[in-house]
Formats: C-alpha cells, sequence, structure tokens
C-alpha cells in the first residue's frame, strides 16, 4: 500500500484549510498513493474558537473533502470538529474515499499538562476500523496514543495498521514522548503506526498561539516492530511511504503479543 502523511500547518480559515487539504491530496494522488492522512484540527487550528464552525458529517466543510476524495480518487482521513453534547463539539476524524466513509470521535481527552480539552469537547465512546485495498486500519487521535488498549483493540478487530492523527502540545521533552509513543504502540499491538502531527508553526515563522496545542512536527511510519519507515522534521511536508501490510502476519507469529495477553 502506498500512502501519503500530510503534516501541514492549519489555520484560523476553514475554507483555506480545505484548500490546503487539496493542495495535498492532489500531489498524494500524483504520488500514487491510495490514502492520504492529514493531522487532527486540520478543519482548524486549536487556539481559535471550534463551537462556531462546529459542523455534521453532512454539513459543507464534510462535504467538500467528500467531494474532493471521489474527484481525486484517493482515500483522505482528516481531522474536523462536529457538534457534541452541552455546547462542546466532538474531536472527529472523517475518513472518505472510493469504498469507504466513515469517522471517529476521539475517546481520550486531553486533560493533562494544565489544560482541559474536556471543557470544550465531548468524548467519543467506540473505537473505529475500516477497511482500504484489503487493509484494515484503526483510528486514534493524539492523546489517544497514550492508551495502549484503543491500539489493541483495532489490533484484536483485525487493524494491520493504526492510524493516529495529532496537533502536539510543545514542552520540554513532548516531542520525544511523541516518539516514543508512536514506537510503542506499534509494538503493542504488532500494526503499522501512521502518526500524522501538524507541523510547528515556529518552524515556518508563525507566533505561538498562547497555550493552545498547534503542533510540534515529528510524523513518523512506524513498523510492527517499532521501527521508523519514515520520520519528518518540524516543518510542512508531505511523505509518500509504502508498506506491505501482509508483513503484519510474520511479525505476530514472532512476537505473538496479542495472542499472548492475558486480562487481569
Amino acid at each position: 500500500m502506498r500512502l501519503a502523511v500530510a503534516q501541514i500547518i492549519s489555520g484560523a480559515d476553514t475554507s483555506a484549510n480545505l484548500e490546503l487539504i487539496r493542495d495535498y491530496a492532489t500531489q498524494a494522488k500524483a504520488a500514487g498513493a491510495a490514502l492520504v492522512v492529514f493531522p487532527e484540527a486540520a478543519m482548524r487550528a486549536f487556539g481559535n474558537p471550534l463551537a462556531e464552525i462546529a459542523e455534521p458529517l453532512d454539513g459543507p466543510w464534510a462535504s467538500s473533502v467528500r467531494t474532493m476524495a471521489k474527484e481525486l480518487d484517493i482515500a483522505i482521513v482528516a481531522g474536523m470538529f462536529t457538534p457534541g453534547e452541552g455546547g462542546r463539539v466532538r474531536n472527529t476524524l472523517l475518513v472518505t474515499g472510493p469504498d469507504v466513509d466513515t469517522s471517529y470521535d476521539k475517546i481520550h481527552l486531553f486533560d493533562a499538562f494544565g489544560f482541559a480539552e474536556s471543557d470544550s469537547v465531548d468524548p467519543g465512546e467506540a473505537p473505529v476500523t475500516f477497511e482500504i485495498e484489503g487493509t484494515t486500519i484503526g483510528l486514534a487521535t493524539c492523546y489517544d496514543v497514550r492508551f495502549p488498549a484503543l491500539f489493541t483493540a483495532n489490533a484484536n478487530a483485525g487493524a494491520q495498521v493504526n492510524i493516529v492523527c495529532a496537533s502536539w502540545g510543545a514542552g520540554e521533552g513532548k516531542a520525544e514522548q511523541w516518539d516514543l509513543l508512536v514506537r510503542a504502540r506499534a509494538l503493542d499491538s504488532t500494526t503499522f503506526v501512521v502518526a500524522c502531527g501538524q507541523a510547528d508553526p515556529a518552524s515556518v515563522g508563525i507566533p505561538a498561539a498562547g497555550k493552545a496545542p498547534t503542533g510540534v512536527g515529528h510524523s513518523a511510519v512506524v513498523s510492527p516492530m517499532g521501527a521508523a519507515v519514515k520520520a519528518l522534521g518540524r516543518e510542512p511536508q508531505l511523505a509518500i511511504v509504502d508498506i506491505d501490510p501482509t508483513a503484519v502476519a510474520d511479525v505476530r507469529a514472532k512476537l505473538p503479543v496479542l495472542a499472548n495477553a492475558r486480562s487481569f
């Protein structure tokens, strides 16, 4: 499978972010990718009001991404915001393209490091997997990467690949934690992990948006044995990566952590 990781910097303008998605998706298709993954908050960057732009999955923003995927004949994963309960939003991954149309709502909310995502975000309730070209793929968002059970649940549901989309918060040691966590989740679940984060705004001279988690870059594709197949830096970049999902079966035969796991 050829896939693309679109490490972008989204802004406040949802229309401009759509054009950014179109640009990168067009490049990904031209490179032969069947799937292009965008970060969390691709619809609008954190540090901006979210409730005012949240819309249903059949609303105009998601419909534009859906039309784009159909026109380009490529599957797109992109972070958006949908209406939640009590005036909050849901932190949603939209997945759309040939023979796929689904979504995942972030389950684990980032109430950590002095930030309370639960004040404005309504949590999701269930894991989600989907299939492309015979490959089953699981979904996760940002803080979810600290919770191995989600990744192993996806694997036990058949996932050979786990996608985690993020807008990772900056701070001492945070980039190193991101690298460690995405590699650990690959080993926990014996899946490829496609970790797509927002690029670091500072890398292109964009001022920090207060304490909002606006990205540090360092997107990566990691093998089921925890090795980096591709690792990006801080700047915006489109990476094209070929993976072989059939390799997962061989890894699981050698390292049967899913089969050996016990419940306590």
